[in-house]
């Protein structure tokens, strides 16, 4: 099995000022760990990486085909969108699809996380609304899935409501975890968020990926639509939209928060779970691509806009360069 080192370090001049532990598991096909970097066995939330996994059972279930819903709104229910226009309109149309308004979804509201979406909403003098949480996406999914079903809307993202049990039962199938065992919590965004170790994720990232691959239904059905609408899936700036155009769906990204990311190379079956121990994101990218380039998933290097990422700038108030954040097997 490969060992990576994954921290990443914050210099100062000639010294480190500050250093990232990074941990992270990679799990090849026939669910073997092929390579780790620190803890693989380390707890911590899936946050927003479980949400392809979150709109399975509602495909399953017809649903999707019930609303006539194609691979745009599919990916904007995997998606941690940046509350673009685009982004805001689509989730709109999902909620007028099902008879709903902003008002069902249980997510509150916050700035967009996209630069463009930001600039935009404040050139407009408006003020946030749930439309623009990044999990939006989701949100409408899990209210039309509970309509199609003819469940409460209530409730919907609490763990005892019927949609929240249906996915804990679908995670529990990609993870091997008993779902009496999967520990659970509140995420940042009101909905159930899953517990598990680092190993567990990039297992069911291969699984996923394996599947896809062979033309399983509902995981080609994700995949697809996250290749064919990157933008959808995060937004101008974001990093899943830009490994995923970049890489034409070779590399399919998923963005968590507190650190933690996920991803999948769907043609070799290999899953992979970073996490970054304090959960600072400046080090999540670096990390993350680093480990795809060890694993020959950018034999080209980082798509355009990311390659910054391995070598950014610290700088000061004066816009002098005094530092940078880079990845400390680099800084050897």
């Amino acid at each position: 099995m490969q060992q990576y080192d994954l921290d990443v370090i914050v210099t100062r001049g000639k010294e480190v000022e500050s250093t990232h532990r990074v941990h992270a598991a990679v799990v090849g096909p026939g669910d073997e760990l092929i390579g780790s970097a620190r803890d693989s066995e380390s707890f911590t939330y899936w946050r927003s990486c479980a949400k392809p996994f979150q709109v399975i059972p509602f495909i399953q279930s017809g649903g999707f085909d019930e609303l006539d819903w194609g691979d745009e709104q599919l990916a904007i229910a995997c998606a941690s969108h940046g509350g673009e226009p685009e982004h805001v309109a689509l989730v709109g149309r999902m909620l007028d699809d099902i008879g709903l308004e902003e008002g069902d979804l249980s997510c509150g509201p916050h700035e967009p996380q996209s630069q463009r979406g930001a600039r935009i909403l404040r050139e407009s003098g408006a003020r946030p609304t749930r439309l623009h949480n990044n999990c939006s996406g989701k949100h409408a999914s899990m209210l039309a899935a509970a309509q199609h079903n003819k469940w409460p809307h209530k409730g919907y993202e609490l763990a005892g409501h019927p949609v929240q049990k249906t996915i804990l039962n679908e995670v529990s199938l990609w993870t091997d975890i008993p779902s009496t065992k999967i520990v659970q919590a509140v995420d940042g965004c009101g909905v159930v968020v899953f517990g598990m170790s680092l190993e567990r994720m990039a297992r069911a990232y291969s699984r996923f990926a394996m599947a896809a691959s062979r033309g399983d239904e509902s995981p080609k059905c994700v995949v697809t639509a996250m290749t064919k609408h990157p933008f959808l899936v995060g937004g101008t700036d974001r990093t899943d939209s830009m490994l995923i155009e970049g890489t034409n769906g070779k590399v399919i990204s998923k963005v968590g928060a507190e650190g933690v990311h996920c991803a999948m190379i769907p043609e070799r079956g290999i899953g992979l779970a970073v996490k970054v121990e304090d959960g600072a994101q400046r080090a999540q990218v670096p990390a993350l691509l680093y480990l795809l380039e060890k694993l020959g998933a950018l034999p080209d290097g980082p798509p355009d806009g990311l390659k910054s990422f391995l070598h950014m700038p610290i700088k000061n108030t004066r816009g002098e360069c005094v530092g940078e954040v880079m990845m400390r097997a680099d800084g050897r």
